[in-house]
């Protein structure tokens, strides 16, 4: 069943082309049943990229636009008043989907951003006194432009540890921009995508990579990661064990994608970026530190055990 993974990642990266890592983080935080942060400046891919993994994957697919004006209501649904009927009948938002694209979703205020948390975490949603259950898988892929762009609402800290992956896609290269502007239009490419598995194979998928072995020693490792956080005199705060159990799975999904029974420190290293960057910023978050630096620094300052 791995062959299907690679199936999925070959054919995505025939749509986004030069971003090949990035394409492989996204498809791995899936498989770690994780949510996924894009951001980016407009116009490198973002929405593209998480098109073209829905149609690859063969999930039920709703797209959401966050703006200004956007409700909660607009995303959970609403109970309308049948008069046929004498009753209120409840009609499902968006939300209801096994992928949701909220695009732009830093774009929103914080009231209609809040309307994702439950979901995100407890795959269920509650409206007027009444929980109901999302689909199953569930997942959220969401795009945001820089903060420092006009319009945009920075994301609460609770909002962005749900989150188990941030991804940047960047400038492409020379080489793919040129297969870019003189290939085929990239929405017309996503609309002829064929669906690699069925949602059957993926559940089975993330069951198998949740079952990699995991050695005391990668645990110590892991720790000892966590634990160079909480004390580092520059950052706000530590990781917490959300964020350990984040980095674990995502190193599952990262080996079970190589082929291995277990996870190597390699594959910690290989998602770490991804994982951390959004979750620790300096005391003043006008000095934040970049994720990526803050990675390196781990990376250079914690021995593998």
């Amino acid at each position: 069943m791995a062959q299907l993974i690679h199936r999925v990642i070959d054919q995505v990266g025939t749509v986004i082309l030069g971003k090949t890592d990035q394409v492989r983080l996204a498809v791995a935080c899936l498989i770690a049943r994780g949510h996924l942060l894009i951001e980016d400046l407009p116009g490198v891919g973002k929405t593209t990229l998480a098109h073209a993994i829905a149609k690859s994957l063969g999930l039920d697919f709703h797209r959401i636009q966050f703006t200004s004006d956007l409700l909660p209501a607009d995303i959970l649904g609403v109970s309308v008043f049948d008069m046929t009927a004498k009753t209120f009948a409840f009609h499902p938002g968006p939300i209801f989907a096994q992928l949701i694209l909220a695009d732009e979703i830093n774009r929103a205020t914080p009231k209609t951003q809040s309307a994702l948390l439950e979901a995100m975490e407890e795959h269920q949603v509650t409206i007027e006194g009444a929980t109901r259950r999302l689909p199953d898988p569930f997942f959220v892929i969401a795009t945001q432009n820089p903060s420092h762009q006009i319009g945009t609402f920075d994301l609460p800290e609770s909002q962005l540890d749900r989150f188990l992956m941030r991804i940047r896609l960047g400038y492409p290269d020379a080489l793919a921009e040129r297969a870019l502007l003189a290939g085929a239009e990239r929405r017309t490419m996503i609309d002829d995508l064929p669906a690699c598995m069925q949602v059957g194979d993926l559940v089975g998928l993330q069951r198998e990579a949740r079952a990699i072995f995991v050695a005391p020693a990668l645990i110590d490792y892991v720790q000892a990661l966590l634990a160079y956080t909480r004390r580092a005199a520059d950052l706000a705060h530590g990781l917490s064990p959300r964020a350990g159990l984040a980095l674990l799975n995502g190193a599952r999904a990262w080996a079970f994608i190589d082929g291995r029974a277990q996870v190597e420190p390699e594959d910690v290293q290989a998602v770490l970026p991804s994982v951390v960057g959004h979750r620790l910023h300096g005391h003043a978050l006008a000095s934040a530190l970049p994720g990526q630096d803050v990675a390196d620094r781990l990376l250079a300052d914690v021995a593998i055990p």
